[in-house]
């Protein structure tokens, strides 16, 4: 059994990032939930959400991404970032990628909810 670990960049003191240029170094969770709109199957959703896996690839600061649904319905999709930085960066651009069109027309724009966390812990 894996033991959990913690990356060297969770131990460091606020003081630490402060002076490192006043921006925080921890990896960031990108977690946002939302419902499919109206008339847009699961399996459409899934392929539209395979279409932006070429984006994130080439995203500075992308480390990994879970996609699930909750019984209820309701999906989060949870990607981690090198940086805060990186992930308002890519939200930006990925908004402007044709690419992933498909998969922003396939989610209901008033369920989303979006969040940002700092990762103290990972365990894989």
């Amino acid at each position: 059994m894996k033991r959990p670990t913690l990356t060297a960049l969770a131990l460091l003191a606020p003081a630490d990032a402060a002076r490192a240029g006043g921006t925080d170094p921890r990896p960031v969770a990108e977690i946002v939930t939302f419902r499919l709109a109206a008339g847009v199957s699961e399996a459409a959703f899934l392929a539209a959400a395979w279409g932006t896996e070429d984006f994130l690839s080439r995203a500075p600061g992308f480390r990994g991404r879970r996609l699930s649904r909750a019984e209820d319905g309701a999906w989060t999709d949870h990607v981690v970032w090198a940086s805060m930085a990186e992930a308002k960066a890519a939200a930006e651009t990925l908004m402007a990628d044709p690419a992933a069109m498909p998969f922003l027309r396939a989610i209901d724009p008033d369920s989303i909810a979006m969040r940002h966390e700092t990762i103290l812990l990972q365990m894989e």
